[in-house]
């Protein structure tokens, strides 16, 4: 059985993310979507509701799995059985740090492949960064993000709108 494991924050997950699981879930038989928990980072969603998020949207795909973990993407593939490890490219920008990744990746566990999928065009500008940005200042998301994570979104910025309104 081939197992991926395509690893992020998904703070929150955007249409960029979906479109790189919905193809990776096509060439693994075993496609595990998995939080990296990072303490250097703020999230805006905690780790249970960024689960509870992907578990809603990725519902329909019946070989995805949702988990976190700590620590090193390579190790936490080990773990599980992984023989790869899934990530996403939106632009050139993007390949120098993760072609850097990839390489560590390797020297630490050789048996473990990287394998790169470019988002399509129509999401390669979208970035869980920007999309919490325009969210935040009550801009319009629905074409960024699945519906799920829309009505989240607006939820958790709910009291900042109402006091300006």
């Amino acid at each position: 059985m081939r197992i991926a494991v395509y690893p992020g924050s998904f703070d929150p997950i955007t249409n960029g993310h979906l479109d790189v699981i919905e193809r990776a879930a096509c060439l693994f038989d075993r496609l595990v979507v998995a939080i990296a928990r990072n303490a250097k980072k703020k999230p805006l969603f905690t780790i249970e509701e960024r689960l509870e998020m992907l578990r809603e949207v990725l519902q329909p795909f019946y070989n995805v799995v949702v988990d976190s973990f700590d620590g090193l993407t390579v190790n936490y593939a080990k773990s599980i059985g992984a023989q790869v490890i899934v990530r996403g490219l939106r632009a050139i920008s993007d390949f120098e740090n993760e072609f850097m990744m990839a390489l560590t990746n390797k020297k630490l566990v050789p048996s473990i492949e990287t394998v790169f999928l470019m988002t399509r065009a129509e999401f390669s500008f979208i970035s869980s960064s920007a999309v919490k940005e325009v969210a935040f200042f009550g801009g319009c998301v629905r074409d960024l993000v699945p519906p799920a994570v829309e009505r989240r979104l607006y939820e958790k910025f709910a009291h900042r709108h109402a006091r300006e309104g």
